[in-house]
């Protein structure tokens, strides 16, 4: 009779393979030695989500409104006011008043916040050519088309279980489990 440790463990399947994968990016990309290397060492104390929601507040350099930069965020209008709060409290965006209507809050980057985000662009552009070197034009190309279209298909999952519309018995969710 044979133990449960003596089973002989399948070999993992290509959806398997791409969920570690992408469990590695999410922990590499985001862990603190990228964090420093993104941020300097005298550089502010952010985490990615911080990170993300300074760059969407810098790209609207007239301000953005809580609800679109919640919106952009794809979080709910209290967690964006909590990030804008913590991004204040380091002094790299503030909170304005919208033309005297007390309803209406936006978003503005500082000086420090622009700054940073510069830092963050020019450090980050120069690590992703040091790792896709390895690839050539065309493997770029491909690379680039797959992730977007797993972006794309990230967005449209979210979407259907905000909706209440995922079905385990999908076509799609078959494919992917047998590889």
């Amino acid at each position: 009779m044979s133990s449960p440790r003596s089973a002989v463990r399948r070999p993992p399947t290509t959806s398997d393979r791409i969920a570690l994968a992408w469990r590695e990016l999410r922990r590499n990309a985001t862990g603190p030695a990228m964090r420093a290397h993104l941020l300097g060492p005298d550089g502010p104390k952010l985490e990615q989500a911080q990170t993300d929601a300074l760059e969407i507040i810098v790209a609207h350099r007239d301000g953005i409104r809580m609800s679109d930069f919640a919106d952009a965020m794809h979080v709910d209008p209290s967690t964006a006011t909590r990030a804008v709060d913590r991004l204040e409290r380091l002094g790299l965006a503030e909170r304005r008043q919208i033309d005297d209507d007390r309803r209406y809050v936006q978003a503005t980057a500082t000086q420090q916040g622009i700054e940073t985000v510069r830092r963050i662009r020019r450090l980050r552009s120069l690590a992703m050519r040091r790792l896709l070197e390895p690839f050539d034009e065309v493997e770029l190309e491909e690379f680039a088309s797959y992730l977007e279209r797993f972006v794309a298909s990230i967005d449209e999952l979210l979407d259907d279980l905000h909706h209440d519309r995922l079905d385990d018995a999908s076509p799609t969710a078959d494919r992917n489990t047998t590889r």
